[in-house]
């Protein structure tokens, strides 16, 4: 419905204007002057100071009288007498006392000025009319409203500028204005980070989300408060200072620098009521030339040239008419003709659809289109997009007479989600404030009351997740509540769980890990200081408490860490360092100050009591030796080395105290864990995982070497069951030494794998044949004094190849090269069958015939006893029954020369593998003497009787490394036979088999 133009000279009756800045307490006064009616309407720029007014007047009135009407809200009781409104939704048809228009000034704004311009000329109460605003609009208002009473107001407060300053040095209780969204976000992720939060208001929240965000900064969970240019417009906040972190904006058509009457605008805020305020700019802002900010501080600004007007008097008789009507320009000085607005652009992107100017010819659906292209742009995501939306609900409306349940429906669906992050949840709220506005068109909908009801909900359910969402992104909950009971001066209440978190007022401040506490890093500054002070009661008693169930706590509930610390039931309590005796480390208690006393002193002692048994049993055979209860004369010495050495130490370092040793004494030692090598005397209980890394920890405290590399893995390696591993240049040779390694080139070998070479290596050398003809052992020389290495050799370190060769050449051993000779080995060739049905059969044929049933012998044969290759492959086919002449020409194998790698004992390897030669010779047992412990415990020992016994003597000298041993013996000699079943497959079997056919043949 329009409301048509008042004449001039009416227009001034009844009206007022109540000018000044801000903080002037205008609004205020319109409040109780509306209340002193018996009726009243007061228009209001933004949504959320609607609401805020309306609480008020609830207060004094009751909600029964009292209207709530914007574009997407209506609160409308059956006899309300006192209505609060949005300026773009005040009805213009109510008949009322009192009207009051807030914030005038907006009559000169480019986007919103023409809505204000028609209420201020044509809204008028019965009574009063109250207009709002700023000086600014004086003289355009005199000489609009002629006649027209004015009453000027002073500012309660003084408003100072107060210069520039970083953000992060801002005083409490600012507001901090931008303007966009991403300045607003990155500056309130810097407050948070540095001061503890912020709250956050901006324009494209809903209007409950706003409020949420502003109770935060009202109520001092948080300081400060970011902010756009909204924050200016008549929202009264608890603010002593504004800063602005940039002085230029985007209106709509361009960017631009904002007039001194917008910065004093904004800049009012600061101050509330008595109390004065400051301004100023944030350290990346020109800070502001004196006359603006002259201007600011007294409030003196260029007038308004002109007001935005727009004709209310439209022509709905056809499309055309309206827009030509709305195209007219004012016959008045003072206003000027406003830019096309969001709904004209809507009306016009409408007219060029042709479907729309088919059903748009009637005065009412002409009227009918105008008024939902009123419909609000909240998306923004394109004006095309929106001009859709508005002909479907127009078309809806004409066809229908409502828009249809099903298709709102829809619609809304898309909006009802409250996942999604800050941007997500607000494109969701400017989509579904789009329908609420719909929803509260009582004429638009069949059931008006029920969606407006579910358009709510799903807005309220947004508002709040987007609320929830900008809190936990930019504002730390438990920094905001302490800091709210400091300044109230009330005594912090703190508590400690169970599981060792330090509460103050229900929020967690840090924890308490054994006897220390540890404060949340985001907790500095001076809430730091007050916060632990809070905390000092509750972690007294604690720690005391703690402190006595430690002292009583069995040995099972401490245990020592691979970065030597010490934990009680999973916390650090302790930690070892360095002393005089590597053995018998010293012990730091990490403790606060509120450990004190008794308490501290029982902690102290069982600690130490804890760590003493700890290594005392780990390491028993070091203190054994150390003591070395029993032990006389130089045996004494060899024990208290090899403690010193931390259990192992190498042979040639202590050999002349060693070769002094009798027999008695090395038993005394044996019995304390020792066991005599040929390179270490060591002691193996040590080389388990557990001692190792004890062992470790403990040489890197006495060496002040807590960070060298390998502490941790070595120790790891014994207990994997690896025997040798590669060696790390970065990691010292001591540390391989210490955990049971001793570095032979490009390898580590565990110390009691090489005293099992050596168990392996010594019989291999010292092996001589007592009689002709029998083998050696695998790996042995037939002159002895050598050997060749084998497969179980290479098993026993994992490695072979260059790798154990310079393991051997570290030991002292020297390699040497040797010619042998072999039998040639070839692949007998296919003879040809005969059709007669008689035994014939090639070495290839022979050896595709299983061992059951080729008759081929069970024990493995020596083919150089049998047929040559060169009968196997003659391509003559052979006959049934060959002559007795052909069996006995048969000979030796043919032979091949080739070159296998053999090993001898350096000079001092010889010592170490036959004994210490200048040994006192013994009458009884010497032999036993001079053999190391592993030949003892069944290891090989140099018995030729044994390998006459067996029969399983080889060549090692007819062999590379643990191949094939050279097996022909001397010629003409009958061989022993072999435990081991010959190969059916092998050539060897073949020629065999080839052989006997031949035999049977002949005794046919």
């Amino acid at each position: 419905m329009q409301t048509l133009p008042l004449p001039r000279a009416q227009r001034s009756r009844t009206v007022t204007a109540i000018l000044g800045p801000t903080n002037t307490g205008k609004t205020h006064l319109a409040i109780e002057r509306m209340c002193a009616y018996s009726s009243g309407l007061i228009g209001l720029p933004l949504r959320l100071l609607a609401r805020e007014v309306y609480g008020k007047i609830v207060e004094r009135k009751g909600e029964d009288l009292v209207a709530l009407i914007t574009g997407e809200e209506k609160i409308i009781p059956k006899n309300p007498r006192f209505w609060v409104s949005t300026v773009e939704a005040m009805p213009k048809d109510l008949k009322v006392d009192f009207v009051a228009i807030d914030e005038v000034q907006l009559a000169g704004d480019l986007e919103r000025g023409h809505v204000f311009t028609d209420r201020l000329l044509n809204l008028r109460g019965r009574e009063e009319t109250l207009l709002l605003g700023a000086a600014t609009i004086r003289p355009l208002l005199e000489k609009l409203l002629p006649g027209l009473n004015i009453i000027t107001r002073p500012r309660m407060s003084i408003l100072t500028y107060a210069g520039s300053k970083k953000i992060t040095r801002l005083p409490r209780r600012s507001a901090i204005v931008a303007f966009s969204s991403d300045e607003v976000y990155a500056i309130a992720e810097l407050v948070r980070r540095q001061r503890g939060g912020a709250a956050v208001v901006l324009g494209s929240l809903s209007p409950r989300t706003r409020n949420a965000q502003v109770e935060l900064f009202q109520n001092g969970d948080v300081d400060w408060l970011i902010a756009t240019d909204a924050v200016g417009m008549g929202l009264n906040l608890d603010v002593d200072h504004v800063a602005f972190a940039g002085h230029r904006k985007f209106d709509g058509y361009q960017y631009r620098q904002l007039t001194p009457a917008e910065t004093g605008q904004i800049a009012g805020r600061a101050g509330r009521h008595l109390r004065d305020g400051t301004f100023g700019v944030t350290g990346r802002v020109n800070t502001f030339d004196d006359d603006l900010v002259h201007s600011v501080e007294s409030h003196e600004f260029d007038a308004l040239k002109v007001l935005q007007w727009r004709n209310p008097k439209l022509d709905f008789s056809s499309l055309s008419a309206l827009l030509r009507s709305l195209d007219q320009s004012p016959g008045e000085e003072g206003l000027t003709k406003a830019p096309p607005a969001e709904d004209i652009g809507v009306l016009e992107l409408s007219n060029r659809d042709e479907a729309i100017r088919r059903i748009a010819t009637t005065r009412e659906r002409v009227e009918l289109l105008w008024d939902v292209c009123q419909v609000p742009d909240y998306r923004k995501i394109a004006p095309a997009n929106h001009a859709d939306l508005v002909v479907n609900i127009y078309t809806h409306l004409v066809h229908s007479g409502a828009i249809p349940d099903d298709w709102f429906q829809k619609q809304i669906a898309l909006a009802d989600r409250t996942d999604g992050d800050i941007d997500t949840l607000a494109n969701r709220i400017a989509h579904i404030r789009t329908w609420t506005f719909v929803a509260n068109r009582a004429d638009w909908l069949t059931d008006p009351a029920h969606w407006q009801g579910v358009t709510r909900g799903i807005e309220d359910r947004l508002s709040d997740a987007l609320h929830e969402r900008l809190t936990q992104r930019f504002v730390d909950r438990r920094t905001s509540v302490l800091m709210r009971r400091l300044r109230e001066n009330k005594m912090l209440e703190a508590e400690i769980t169970a599981s060792g978190d330090v509460l103050v007022e229900g929020e967690h401040i840090g924890q308490l890990q054994g006897f220390r506490f540890a404060p949340d890093a985001s907790a500095e500054g001076q809430e730091e200081k007050a916060v632990r002070a809070a905390a000092q009661k509750a972690l007294a008693s604690e720690i005391e408490s703690r402190a006595d169930r430690l002292s009583r706590s069995p040995n099972e509930d401490f245990i020592l860490s691979s970065e030597g610390t010490l934990r009680w039931q999973g916390e650090i309590v302790a930690r070892l360092s360095a002393s005089d005796h590597t053995l018998r480390p010293g012990i730091l208690l990490l403790a606060d100050e509120q450990l004190t006393g008794p308490a501290r002193d029982k902690v102290e002692e069982r600690v130490a009591l804890w760590v003493k048994t700890h290594i005392e049993t780990l390491l028993k055979p070091l203190f054994d030796l150390e003591a070395a209860e029993g032990v006389e004369g130089i045996a004494r010495g060899v024990a208290f080395r090899i403690s010193e050495s931390l259990g192992i130490i190498d042979r040639h370092d202590i050999s002349e105290d060693i070769r002094q040793l009798d027999q008695t004494m090395r038993g005394t030692l044996r019995k304390l864990g020792v066991r005599f090598g040929a390179y270490h005397i060591f002691v193996p209980a040590l080389l388990k995982p557990a001692p190792s890394q004890l062992l470790a920890q403990l040489w890197a405290l006495k060496e002040g070497k807590e960070d060298a590399k390998g502490l941790v893995e070595l120790p790891q390696l014994s207990a994997s069951g690896r025997t040798s591993v590669p060696v790390d240049t970065e990691i010292e040779p001591s540390l391989y030494k210490v955990v049971g390694f001793r570095v032979c080139g490009p390898r580590a070998v565990r110390v009691d794998i090489l005293e099992r070479l050596a168990d392996i290596i010594r019989p291999l050398i010292a092996w001589k044949p007592l009689e002709e003809g029998i083998e050696p052992p695998e790996g042995a020389l037939a002159q002895g004094g050598a050997f060749t290495v084998t497969v179980s050799m290479t098993s026993l370190l994992g490695c072979a190849g260059e790798d154990f060769s310079s393991i051997l050449k570290s030991l002292g051993y020297r390699l040497e090269t040797k010619e042998v000779q072999q039998p040639v080995v070839k692949k007998a060739e296919e003879a040809p069958a005969e059709a007669t049905g008689e035994v014939e059969a090639s070495a290839e044929t022979t050896a595709d015939v299983p061992a059951e049933s080729a008759d081929a012998p069970s024990q493995e044969a020596e083919p150089a006893a049998e047929a040559t290759p060169a009968e196997a492959t003659n391509d003559t086919p052979i006959e049934a029954a060959p002559s007795e002449e052909a069996a006995e020409t048969d000979g030796e194998p043919e032979m091949e020369t080739v070159t296998i790698e053999i090993w001898r004992p350096g000079r001092a390897d010889r010592r170490r593998q036959g004994g210490d030669r200048n040994r006192p010779r013994r009458q009884h047992g010497d032999n036993q003497n001079r053999q190391s412990e592993g030949e003892r415990k069944g290891g090989p020992r140099n018995n030729n009787k044994r390998h006459n016994a067996k029969g399983k003597g080889r060549d090692g000298g007819g062999h590379k490394g643990g191949g094939k041993p050279n097996r022909t013996g001397n010629a003409g000699r009958p061989q022993p036979q072999r435990d081991k079943p010959l190969d059916p497959n092998s050539p060897f079997a073949a020629l065999l088999s080839l052989k006997e056919n031949m035999q049977k043949g002949d005794d046919k």
